[in-house]
């Protein structure tokens, strides 16, 4: 989902019809969790470590960890 995709999104999870909305705030939610997904690793493969992550998600590092961690995708030396 481009930029352009995100805002028309966001635009039609506005909409006077509730089911119009809601199918837009799902897409939304799904491309809004592969993107951070996605900033996920790569912060990992940068180098970051679970408890800044968890900081710029304004979630506990246990949490972050939990979600993440625990697939094994974003391993790094710490």
């Amino acid at each position: 989902m481009e930029a352009d995709r995100i805002t028309r999104g966001a635009r039609a999870a506005d909409a006077a019809d509730p089911i119009r909305s809601l199918t837009a705030i799902a897409e939304l939610r799904r491309e809004t969790a592969r993107l951070e997904t996605v900033a996920v690793g790569r912060g990992r493969t940068r180098g970051d470590v679970w408890t800044q992550i968890a900081a710029a998600l304004v979630i506990s590092e246990q949490a972050t960890h939990e979600k993440y961690g625990g697939r094994g995708l974003f391993r790094t030396q710490e």
